[in-house]
C-alpha cells in the first residue's frame, strides 16, 4: 500500500483551517443514533482513536467517528457526567455523580480498573498535563478532587467558594480555570500549590456554565445564563469583550484552527462566534440544531461539531418561557447531531 504524503496532508489541513474562519457556515452533516434510556451530559473526543465518548445515564457510550456508529460502552458509572482522557496512556477517568466516585477505565477493553472517592456529585472532569493530574469538580461539594493520572490516588482536595461548572486549563501557565456558576465568578487554581489564587467576576455575564479556552491568545470564553458570551483575559481576569448568544447554554467550545468559539443552547440554537482580535468577538452564525442540544464538542482535526439531544415529552402546561425544566426523555431517541463547516 502506498503511504500518504504527510507533508501534503498537513498542507491541506492548514489550507482548510485558514479558509474556515469568519467566512464559515456550519451545515447538518448527519446524525448518529444512540438510543437507550435516560439522559446525557458531556461528550469528549479522543483524537488518537477517533472515538467520541458520550455520558448516558449510568454508562458512557463509545462512538467510532469514522463509522458514525456506537461500538461499545463503559458500564457502571451511575450518574455519568463527564470523562477525561489521559493522552497516550490508553485510560480515562469518569465522573459518577450518583455515587460520588470516579472510575479509572482501560480504554482498550472499556473495563473499569478501579474507583476513587471524590467529593459530592462530581460533574466536570479534566486532565491537566503539566502535573499529570485529574481534576474532578464536585458540583454539590463546592470542591475539587485532584487525582494522580497514573495511579488514581488522591493528591489534594481544593475548596471552592461556590458551585463549580465547566473548566479549562493552561498547562504552560500552570492554571486551571473554573466557572463558579452561583457566584458569577471564575476561580483560578495554581496547579503546583493546589490552591485558589483568585476569583474573577464575569460581569456583565451572569451564571456561566460553558467554558472554553484559546491558549495561544490567553482568552477564556464563558457561556452565560443571561444570553451573553464573555471573552476574558486569562492572565488577569479582565473582561475584554462580550457578544449575544442563545439561551439555556450549557456547553462551549473553541477551535484554534479557525478561531471560532461556540455556545450550545438547549433552545435549539448554537451560537458561533469569531475571535476577530484579542478584544473583539463577533457572532457569525446562529446555527439551528434541535431543542435539548445543550452540550457539545468540536473535532479540531475536521472542525466538525457534535451535539447530543433526544425527544422529550411535551412541556407541562403553565411552564413559563425561559424557565428551566427537565422533561422526561423518550426512550430510544437519544442521538448525536453532526454539523460540518463549509466556506462561504
Amino acid at each position: 500500500m502506498t503511504k500518504p504524503n504527510l507533508s501534503i496532508l498537513s498542507a491541506a489541513a492548514i489550507a482548510l483551517a485558514s479558509s474556515l474562519s469568519a467566512a464559515t457556515v456550519y451545515q447538518p452533516a448527519g446524525e448518529i443514533a444512540v438510543g437507550g434510556e435516560g439522559g446525557w451530559d458531556c461528550l469528549k473526543i479522543d483524537n488518537a482513536t477517533h472515538r467520541l465518548y458520550l455520558s448516558h445515564a449510568s454508562k458512557f457510550v463509545v462512538i467510532d467517528l469514522e463509522k458514525n456508529a456506537v461500538v461499545g460502552e463503559i458500564a457502571d458509572t451511575p450518574g455519568a457526567h463527564d470523562i477525561a482522557i489521559v493522552p497516550g496512556a490508553g485510560r480515562a477517568f469518569t465522573s459518577n455523580g450518583k455515587e460520588d466516585k470516579s472510575s479509572l477505565v482501560d480504554l482498550a477493553t472499556l473495563k473499569t480498573l478501579s474507583k476513587v472517592d471524590t467529593g459530592k456529585k462530581p460533574d466536570i472532569v479534566l486532565f491537566e498535563s503539566s502535573q499529570k493530574e485529574i481534576y474532578c469538580f464536585n458540583a454539590d461539594g463546592n470542591s475539587v478532587t485532584v487525582l494522580n493520572a497514573d495511579t488514581g490516588k488522591l493528591v489534594a482536595t481544593i475548596p471552592l467558594e461556590g458551585n463549580p461548572e465547566f473548566a479549562a486549563c493552561d498547562p504552560a501557565a500552570g492554571k486551571v480555570y473554573i466557572n463558579i456558576e452561583d457566584k458569577s465568578t471564575v476561580a483560578v487554581i495554581d496547579t503546583k500549590t493546589h490552591t485558589v489564587e483568585a476569583n474573577w467576576p464575569i460581569a456583565p455575564g451572569e451564571s456561566a456554565s460553558g467554558m472554553a479556552i484559546d491558549i495561544a491568545h490567553h482568552r477564556l470564553f464563558l457561556g452565560c445564563d443571561n444570553k451573553l458570551m464573555v471573552m476574558m483575559d486569562s492572565t488577569n481576569g479582565k473582561v475584554v469583550a462580550n457578544a449575544p448568544i442563545s439561551q439555556h447554554i450549557d456547553g462551549a467550545a473553541f477551535d484554534p484552527g479557525t478561531q471560532l468559539a461556540f455556545a450550545s443552547g438547549g433552545d435549539g440554537i448554537t451560537t458561533i462566534l469569531h475571535e476577530d482580535a484579542p478584544d473583539k468577538l463577533t457572532v457569525v452564525q446562529s446555527l439551528e440544531t434541535q431543542p435539548g442540544a445543550r452540550t457539545m464538542t468540536v473535532d479540531e482535526a475536521t472542525h466538525k461539531i457534535y451535539l447530543p439531544t433526544a425527544k422529550t415529552e411535551p412541556v407541562a402546561p403553565g411552564t413559563k418561557e425561559g424557565e428551566h425544566h427537565w422533561p422526561k426523555i423518550l426512550p430510544g431517541t437519544l442521538k448525536v447531531l453532526v454539523f460540518a463547516p463549509v466556506a462561504k
